[in-house]
């Protein structure tokens, strides 16, 4: 079965906020990876093992963290975070990447770290992004509300939302005065097919938000 969501992960707070959300939207159903991008082997050969097996440390950790020991973990080698993220993402078929929020992000509010912003801009993937202290503020809290803002009429963004709401057991919000638990936004328009690129209204409203933001590709959605 092939992976369906990646999860970011490097044992941070804001990754254990990432692997939160990531459980969430994987539900009982969808397989759910951990992978952590190494920028370079170490030089000699102990260096290299001790390198290799803090790196398979830190994913076990997460795992165990899970509650999946047996999740698949992924070491990427990569001069790029985000395109190694990506070409794993293309390898194993997946359809959505799951961030935390950059460091020292406040509370509650969503602000996407550096690697998460490359692929918002100009990625081919859906990126989901945690709020800061997702983990410890959500608890066992559910998702009840998806809002689904699109710039026009791209109706992946719709059915995404539904699709997760099914899941979920959750409903899609009709009303832009309802907050959300989840809110789910589509490129901007004019973006490529299959391209990510957010409007400045877009961007604002991750902002502005205080819950988790899932980013759709132009024209193409996330079946969950």
């Amino acid at each position: 079965m092939p992976i369906e969501i990646i999860v970011s992960y490097d044992a941070t707070e804001m990754d254990q906020d990432a692997l939160a959300l990531g459980q969430i939207l994987a539900g009982e159903g969808d397989p759910l990876a951990l992978a952590y991008v190494r920028h370079a082997k170490e030089e000699g050969d102990e260096r290299e093992q001790l390198a290799a097996e803090e790196a398979a440390e830190l994913l076990d950790s997460g795992a165990r963290l899970l509650g999946k020991p047996d999740a698949p973990r992924f070491i990427v080698f990569s001069a790029s975070t985000p395109e190694g993220l990506s070409q794993l993402a293309e390898s194993e078929q997946a359809s959505l990447i799951v961030f935390g929020s950059e460091y020292r992000t406040a509370g509650g509010h969503v602000e996407p770290q550096s690697s998460a912003r490359r692929l918002l801009d100009g990625g081919r993937i859906a990126v989901a992004v945690a709020p800061a202290g997702f983990r410890e503020r959500n608890g066992n809290k559910k998702i009840k509300t998806i809002g689904a803002i699109t710039p026009d009429d791209d109706p992946c963004v719709k059915t995404t939302a539904e699709s997760l709401a099914k899941r979920l057991g959750a409903k899609v919000a009709t009303s832009p005065h309802i907050a959300p638990d989840l809110l789910v936004i589509g490129s901007k328009i004019g973006t490529r097919h299959g391209v990510v690129s957010m409007s400045a209204a877009g961007l604002y409203l991750m902002g502005a938000v205080r819950c988790p933001v899932l980013v759709l590709p132009r024209g193409v959605g996330v079946d969950f």
